[in-house]
């Protein structure tokens, strides 16, 4: 079935709809054309509804009755909240009586791969027995504008941007937490909103599939203290971006220094509002 075949039976629910990824898919849905014709999509966040209350949820359901569900709701955080409040991290599925959607994929970072792993058996279980397409699509590292850029609890990208905004406004070292050895990959956050995109149109696989930038490098002139009594983390955490590329060998990713550019602008435009 092709997309504009598929686009008369969308309506589109996303969850988590006023955090990083929720309103990076909301940017290309309404303001770079992402959304076609026939297709309805409906931004969600925790303020509209509770999805952890069962009821909540159903009335959420009964009132948009899906098609389609791009689940991004979620508790997110860097390393040091991981540490801190692991347990509260678990991800748990369920679904009731109420009418399914046909499609349904939920955002999983590389932190939780050990916890979606018995979802993508799930996956496959209701795929089997009622045709039922559930996925998971998992990015590397996520950054761009409306993460969280709180110094202990964010991302660590968007979380050093606000360190290096205090330090230069105050005139100081930026102070990096860990050696600075661990290897990340990133991806803006635009780019996997149109990659989501992708997904929900294009990608009839029941097994997940990474989505992961072009390996690059990024430099600072700025002085850096690194405090090694901080966890540096995984040391090495990359991943292969083989199986997207070869659906899509043509997509350009943002280049990480225009990514980080765009995303300090945003962040210095909207300090007000950021999460810090």
């Amino acid at each position: 079935m092709d997309s504009e075949t598929k686009a008369e039976f969308m309506r589109v629910l996303v969850t988590g709809g006023s955090g990083l990824l929720g309103k990076a898919i909301e940017q290309v849905v309404k303001q770079e054309g992402g959304c076609l014709e026939g297709e309805q999509w409906t931004f969600l966040s925790s303020k509209e509804a509770n999805l952890v209350d069962l009821q909540q949820t159903r009335a959420v359901f009964q009132k948009y009755r899906p098609t389609h569900v791009i689940h991004l709701a979620a508790k997110v955080g860097g390393l040091y909240l991981h540490m801190k409040e692991n347990l509260h991290f678990l991800v748990i599925l369920c679904s009731d009586q109420c009418k399914k959607p046909e499609w349904i994929f939920n955002c999983s970072n590389q932190n939780m791969i050990v916890c979606v792993c018995v979802d993508f058996t799930d996956y496959r279980g209701y795929f089997a027995q009622h045709g039922r397409r559930y996925t998971a699509v998992i990015p590397t590292n996520v950054y761009g504008p409306y993460d969280n850029f709180n110094f202990e609890n964010g991302h660590v990208l968007s979380a050093l941007m606000h360190k290096t905004y205090a330090a230069k406004k105050e005139g100081t070292p930026l102070q990096v937490w860990g050696s600075g050895t661990p290897r990340r990959q990133f991806i803006y956050s635009l780019d996997v909103a149109r990659l989501f995109l992708w997904v929900l149109r294009e990608y009839d696989e029941i097994d997940p599939i990474i989505l992961s930038g072009e390996s690059n490098k990024s430099k600072s002139n700025q002085m850096l203290l690194f405090d090694t009594s901080k966890s540096d983390g995984q040391i090495k955490k990359t991943a292969s971006n083989t199986k997207l590329r070869r659906y899509l060998p043509d997509f350009t990713f943002t280049p990480l220094s225009e990514g980080i550019k765009k995303t300090c602008d945003w962040f210095v435009h909207n300090y007000d509002i950021a999460r810090t």
